[in-house]
């Protein structure tokens, strides 16, 4: 019997407390002082010290003790939630690496499902989304690799490689007959959390893409930018959180901050004491009260529904789109020693009203499926102004005061419209209805 399969098979004796405040190469004289067994499932301890062992002895391969014991534990957490997990030193550097916005691989978070990989969402402008993956595909091989079963840690590590390389994924779509392949290019990936531009002339456009450290300072550059373009005119907003799969939970706190000035933003609950917070607003109001909508469908997770459940409870913004992704839970690093350390999912998070989103999501307000418009033939329109002799009205004159309208304006407007409703169909209605919000409101 190997020296640590003693070890185990003695420490199947030991109370909880020296347990888990020991090491496996601990002396074994402690174990003498120890006290009788305090709730330690010891014949489950019995069991796996002689999995142990008979795998030392028999497997076809023979396999030191580290990696055995590294794989138990990467069992124990696999075993808890998709979101759990154990990181050995490079997992944890590109983890580091991701949080600040810049890492190698194809650009896709992924989750697990019933022992397949599922795309949560493909980020932008990376080679999983010029490729055309979609939230809820299934990957179900890597290369000739089958992944039925593979742990989630294992398929990222074999997605992840140097930028320039290739790997072939093969996906199962919902609505598509049979399996298809797509072979993508890794790249060194560079995240910008936060993209800005007008749709029009008092209206703007945030895209967040993931929560990172600085998102939300950026945020509140973007809308002094937006106001700024606008002429300190801005009528509205469209926040874009789709695709979205979250990232840090601070980030997402400082978004919502930038569009209330008072009332809680969100709060954990979990059963260590500093997983128990609670985030409220500052008085700030970089936004200026602006009309919000946001932008969610099946990719926005995590943080982003941390931001479009707290917005839709304060009735700051109007949630448009399909439902969200429902990951309500927030994973802690904890770091170990030797570089390395766990992701453990500490707490669940709730909206100011007490929802949990949860395996549950956010729902939208105004449900609006993507959709590819086709424009209708305009067949030949005759109006007053085609008649001979119609009469002709000074609008420099007129009672209302307004002026002549320009026509070309008209015409680039329109057009600019229906190019928004044919390639973007859920941003033009959310455009659509910011318009709408504001010849309701008086002007300010």
């Amino acid at each position: 019997m190997s020296a640590i399969s003693m070890h185990l098979t003695r420490l199947a004796r030991l109370s909880a407390p020296v347990i888990l405040g020991m090491s496996l190469t601990a002396p074994l004289a402690l174990a003498e002082t120890a006290k009788e067994p305090a709730g330690l499932p010891l014949e489950e301890l019995r069991t796996f010290g002689e999995v142990f062992e008979r795998i030392k002895r028999a497997y076809v391969h023979e396999v030191d003790d580290k990696e055995l014991l590294e794989n138990a534990i990467r069992g124990m957490l696999s075993g808890l939630d998709p979101h759990s997990n154990y990181l050995k030193p490079e997992d944890f550097e590109e983890l580091q690496e991701s949080t600040q916005g810049e890492f190698g691989g194809l650009g896709l978070e992924v989750g697990s499902e019933n022992g397949f990989i599922k795309v949560v969402t493909p980020l932008d402008d990376t080679p999983a989304a010029q490729a055309g993956l979609k939230p809820q595909d299934l990957i179900i091989k890597l290369d000739d690799t089958p992944v039925k079963g593979m742990s989630l840690q294992k398929a990222v590590e074999m997605m992840r490689g140097k930028p320039g390389t290739d790997i072939r994924l093969t996906i199962v779509r919902d609505g598509v007959e049979g399996p298809f392949e797509v072979t993508l290019t890794r790249d060194l990936i560079r995240i910008t959390s936060v993209k800005h531009r007008m749709l029009d002339e008092h209206y703007g456009y945030i895209r967040i893409t993931q929560f990172q450290v600085h998102t939300g300072e950026e945020v509140e550059k973007s809308l002094l930018k937006l106001h700024e373009k606008a002429g300190s005119k801005l009528r509205g907003l469209v926040l874009d959180l789709r695709n979205n799969p979250g990232g840090v939970l601070q980030a997402a706190v400082e978004v919502v901050d930038a569009f209330i000035t008072e009332g809680l933003i969100v709060y954990t609950e979990g059963r260590l004491n500093n997983s128990e917070l609670r985030f409220s607003a500052t008085d700030r109001d970089p936004s200026l009260g602006i009309p919000v909508v946001i932008l969610i469908n099946e990719g926005t997770a995590s943080a982003s529904e941390i931001v479009s459940g707290a917005l839709q409870d304060h009735r700051r913004a109007v949630i448009m789109g399909t439902q969200s992704f429902g990951k309500g839970s927030v994973q802690t690093i904890l770091p170990l020693a030797s570089e390395r350390a766990l992701k453990l999912t500490t707490a669940l998070y709730f909206t100011p009203s007490g929802r949990s989103i949860q395996a549950q999501g956010v729902s939208p307000d105004i449900e609006v499926r993507p959709a590819r418009l086709t424009p209708l033939e305009t067949k030949l329109q005759v109006t007053e102004a085609d008649l001979d002799g119609h009469l002709e009205v000074d609008q420099k004159n007129s009672t209302d005061g307004t002026a002549t309208p320009d026509k070309k304006q008209d015409k680039r407007s329109v057009s600019k419209k229906e190019d928004l409703a044919q390639t973007d169909y859920q941003l033009f209605e959310a455009l659509s209805l910011l318009k709408g919000l504001h010849i309701l409101q008086p002007e300010k």
